[in-house]
């Protein structure tokens, strides 16, 4: 691959890095909490990295040409964000509340983060239209280990961009109380829309 191509890709991916979305309003109510923006970003990109090896192994095709599949995973994955969202809407982090941590935060942030990346069919298909494009049939890196080379690209590019953001929150809203907590609601509000957006999607598709 060459120096080019990959320049090519991380202009296109960066694009989508810095456009707000269920990450980012995740890895904005991790900065709240305190201790929980490294967590929650590793796992955010541990489902990033996961779709990327699914595409490398072809089976994100079978699953983008399996509308059942697909089906369920985006149920799945807008359920989840949708809680996620009522969550944050119920109970907004602010920062006194982000001052105790349980022991295992750190498993349930990364976990949580997970989950946000990894149930979003959106991210699949993404990496399914785009990894594709930027490799070279020519070179003498097999296909997967090229498409891998260019997920791990985008994820190093999601750690420094959710990284900023999470500690850019913790920075500025741990000493504004109020404002945490009104941002923290417009972050749950988000996933809830995004939630409403992909159900929508399914509804209006089973009814065609």
């Amino acid at each position: 691959m060459t120096i080019s191509v990959l320049a090519a890709f991380w202009a296109v991916s960066f694009l989508f890095v810095i456009t707000p979305g269920a990450d980012w309003a995740y890895a904005i109510s991790a900065g709240m909490r305190g201790r929980g923006v490294t967590p929650a970003v590793a796992g955010l990109l541990s489902g990033h990295l996961l779709a990327t090896v699914i595409v490398a192994a072809g089976v994100g095709a079978l699953v983008a040409s399996n509308p059942m599949i697909l089906t369920v995973l985006t149920i799945a994955g807008s359920l989840y964000l949708l809680w996620l969202g009522v969550s944050l809407l119920r109970n907004p982090a602010t920062p006194e509340s982000g001052q105790v941590q349980g022991s295992d935060s750190w498993t349930r942030w990364a976990w949580k983060g997970l989950c946000v990346s990894g149930l979003n069919p959106k991210v699949l298909l993404l990496f399914l239209a785009l990894l594709p494009q930027f490799t070279d049939p020519l070179s003498t890196w097999p296909i997967p280990v090229q498409i891998i080379a260019l997920g791990a690209l985008h994820a190093v590019s999601c750690g420094v961009v959710y990284l900023m953001v999470g500690f850019s929150a913790q920075a500025v809203l741990q000493t504004r109380p109020s404002a945490a907590k009104n941002v923290s609601r417009l972050s749950g509000t988000v996933m809830i829309i995004i939630a409403v957006v992909l159900l929508a999607e399914q509804v209006l598709a089973a009814s065609r």
